[in-house]
């Protein structure tokens, strides 16, 4: 039996009672089409239920009211379907329900590279009252060619940029207007899962305050933007090439010149905001939120108006290309008046609104925000600790961005499901809903597909679902899912599931064996190999011992879940040559060695990450390493590099180092050292953005899903009840 069958026997399947999958004829494969499909309901049929799948991404409205974004992401070949009771919103006696869908057709991390469709059925009373179909009943489907196609990539990790020409009925057929048809034919069939996942939460977000304003000029200059999605565009990474490009937002963003701002009165108005022609607006959010613009744009002629953003202010400056991102959406104008809505979330603490050309005004801003449903978190902070209690809120925002359908490291630069990441979200929603709905989902993704293309026999991806065509993986991460899986089964009790990856794990040991050398340990891996973003990672070759510090973990971990005593066997014996090859004269453990005329050769450089590894995976115990623990307890730490203590132990970074070594003082119980820990790492985060960081600088992203693992720490020391 092939491997999909055995999992496929524990899918809860959906079925549609009509619908086919459909897309306009002869564009499944075109890149970044965008159509409207919309359909009517009476407000009798208060009973009302949207069932649809489709690919790339799309939006849900009824009467031009958002009310979902989706799908579900999953696994090639395996559609998440949406089951959307309408009755709350047929508040008129007929109501026009829109689907918005883009269909991509490029590789990302953040979905995958396959054809463009939609299936949806409208059902009310038992009957069918509408669905997609050859011909369609009930539905009808139009272009959306306000939306520019050829565009840039948002960002490497990320499909495209949004870029919109409006004219008089931009927007028009989702409220009701006239659009241009297009004629659908059936698309190949698909294979249909419920979605068994929480919606999120769509409340509309206001902008706090108007900070400043100020003029804008215009210049030519030597060089833009040009970061590796836009020019490495190739069959690795599918896009647009800057010539085949119909409008360039980083480039005509990268000729704009702002003047010095004015300070905004307190207090100034942000529902209406009007802009003279080439001038700028800029806003502060209040926080870091995520979700997806919505506004009313007048213009008095032909120009146009661009929304930048960003999580942060370096140096008090906006830079919406700060992370490798187009931070960029782009309106281009004639006269007249458009209520505008996007396709895509974003994430941003501050905005700037440039007018170009023209006078325009801006009414009723707001970030649609795309997040986990607050009503699906049952816990609460207790005590009276107000910067706990910040730290406790930036937690649950960084969470809640992250944990839509799937963990996310960021919900802005990738918004991909990274392996390694999710272990420690994954405490996360357990300590907050008390459930591990979404982890299920995640881990089922990666055991779906009989293979993944452009990877070895055996590996797994380093983030899913996604498409990597330049064969990129990171073999540690791998690994990280069967450390994961050891603690999702004492979680949950989900015997199924374990079952169902037993093959997944067996084929990924295997692909490690030839790695092995004659001590036991993987020498010479492939790819990617991944510490952690600090000195760690450039310490991987030609033997990384935290890399088999991890791969004595992960075989413990497979030998536990399988009863396998011979691998549980294997993975003492690793930790034994570990502790006994990696140990420096000083105390300390090597990263790595070094392959030198036929021997292994001790680098001689240390890192404090390494040490965290070795404690965290039992290769080093308290009271095994006495000396070291004290060290690693009482002088590493936030504030040692003020203290200058150790200068020849690199320090860690955020991830994953700062996160072991705080686990380590949970588990041995030094519970006021991990408090001073909590609010030494994560304070400055909390109060500048609201959310919590990728690095312990905000140099990279400002909200990153791991981060919010303080939770579980902080449930740990008794800051949170549970209702």
């Amino acid at each position: 039996m092939k491997h999909t069958e055995k999992v496929a026997q524990q899918l809860h399947r959906f079925t549609f009672r009509q619908a086919i999958p459909v897309w306009e004829v002869g564009t499944a494969l075109e890149k970044n089409r965008t159509l409207s499909f919309v359909t009517t309901v009476r407000k009798a049929d208060a009973d009302a239920v949207l069932a649809l799948a489709g690919s790339t991404s799309y939006m849900v409205l009824v009467n031009g009211e958002r009310i979902a974004h989706g799908p579900a992401r999953c696994a090639h070949g395996f559609y998440r379907v949406d089951e959307l009771p309408l009755g709350q919103y047929l508040q008129k006696e007929e109501n026009i329900v829109a689907i918005r869908i883009a269909g991509y057709n490029v590789n990302s991390f953040a979905t995958l590279d396959q054809p463009s469709f939609l299936c949806a059925e409208l059902t009310a009373g038992g009957k069918v009252l509408a669905y997609t179909g050859v011909p369609a009943v009930g539905f009808a489907a139009y272009g959306c060619g306000e939306r520019l196609t050829r565009v840039q990539r948002f960002s490497f990790q990320r499909p495209f940029v949004e870029s919109y020409r409006l004219y008089g009925d931009a927007f028009a057929v989702e409220q009701g207007g006239k659009g241009v048809p297009v004629a659908l034919e059936a698309v190949e069939d698909r294979i249909f899962l419920c979605r068994d996942l929480p919606y999120g939460d769509y409340r509309r977000i206001a902008p706090s305050a108007l900070m400043r304003t100020g003029s804008v000029a215009y210049s030519d200059k030597p060089g833009y933007y040009n970061s590796r999605e836009i020019t490495q565009i190739s069959d690795r990474l599918k896009g647009y090439r800057e010539e085949e490009l119909e409008f360039a937002s980083y480039r005509e963003v990268g000729k704009m010149d702002f003047s010095a701002p004015t300070d905004a009165a307190p207090g100034a108005d942000t529902e209406t905001i009007c802009l003279c022609a080439d001038s700028y607006a800029d806003l502060d959010m209040g926080k870091n939120h995520t979700g997806i613009f919505e506004l009313e744009i007048q213009a008095e002629r032909e120009g146009a108006l661009y929304l930048l953003f960003d999580e942060v202010l370096i140096g008090g400056v906006l830079n919406c290309f700060r992370m490798g991102t187009s931070n960029i959406v782009a309106f281009l104008l004639q006269g007249g008046t458009y209520r505008v809505r996007c396709c895509e979330p974003y994430v941003m603490r501050y905005l700037r609104l440039v007018a170009v050309g023209t006078k325009v005004t801006v009414r009723h801003l707001r970030l649609c925000e795309v997040a986990f449903p607050e009503s699906g978190i049952r816990a609460r902070f207790l005590p009276q600790d107000a910067q706990m209690k910040r730290i406790y809120d930036a937690a649950v925002e960084t969470f809640r961005a992250n944990t839509v359908d799937i963990y996310m490291d960021c919900p802005s630069r990738e918004r991909a499901g990274w392996l390694c990441d999710s272990f420690f979200t994954s405490r996360v929603e357990r300590v907050l809903t008390g459930e591990s709905v979404v982890e299920r989902a995640f881990l089922e993704n990666f055991l779906l597909p009989d293979h993944f293309a452009c990877l070895p026999d055996g590996m797994l991806p380093m983030c899913y679902p996604s498409d990597h065509y330049d064969g990129v993986f990171i073999p540690n991460w791998a690994m990280w899912y069967g450390v994961e899986l050891e603690e999702y089964l004492t979680r949950t009790g989900d015997r199924t599931l374990i079952d169902a990856a037993k093959d997944r794990m067996y084929a990924l040991l295997a692909y490690f064996r030839p790695f092995e050398n004659e001590y036991g340990l993987l020498e010479g891996l492939k790819s990617w190999v991944f510490v952690e973003w600090s000195k760690s990672n450039e310490l991987v070759q030609d033997v990384s011992f935290a890399s088999n510090m991890l791969y004595a973990g992960f075989k413990k971990a497979i030998g536990t879940l399988y009863g396998d005593s011979a691998l549980c066997s294997e993975a003492e014996a690793l930790r034994h040559t570990i502790d006994r090859m990696a140990m420096t004269p000083d105390g300390f453990y090597c990263d790595n060695a070094l392959r030198r005329d036929g021997q292994l050769v001790l680098s001689g450089e240390c890192t404090e990450s390494c040490q965290y590894y070795a404690f965290f995976f039992d290769i080093a115990t308290p009271d095994k390493n006495p000396r070291l623990w004290q060290i690693l307890t009482e002088d590493f730490g936030y504030d040692r590099q003020k203290t200058g203590k150790y200068p020849q132990i690199y320090p860690a970074n955020a991830f994953i180092g700062n996160y072991l070594r705080l686990d380590l003082l949970r588990r041995y119980g030094l519970h006021d050292a991990l408090a001073d820990n909590i609010r030494g790492y994560f304070l400055y985060m909390a109060e500048r953005t609201g959310t919590l960081w990728e690095n312990v600088g905000d140099y990279a992203s400002c909200n990153h899903g791991f981060a919010s693992h303080v939770l579980y720490w902080m449930d740990v020391l008794g800051y949170i009840a549970h209702d």
